[in-house]
């Protein structure tokens, strides 16, 4: 992931399907799995972060709300 340029969490999730549709079509070389497998993995731990963060910031604006 270019360290330049923040990735989305919809461009990840973009990515990631384009993956898994490459995978289920058998359209990878094996010299090229590892390679997809390592970025699937940088883009889930890209996502479940974003995914956190969002959450704790919905939990923190709830909290407010309550108050």
């Amino acid at each position: 992931m270019d360290q330049k340029t923040e990735l989305s969490y919809a461009q990840a999730i973009a990515e990631l399907e384009k993956i898994v549709a490459k995978l289920q079509n058998n359209e990878y070389e094996i010299d090229e799995l590892q390679k997809c497998t390592a970025r699937s993995l940088e883009l889930l731990k890209f996502c479940k972060s974003k995914l956190f963060e969002t959450d704790e910031a919905l939990q923190k604006i709830l909290n407010e709300l309550n108050e």
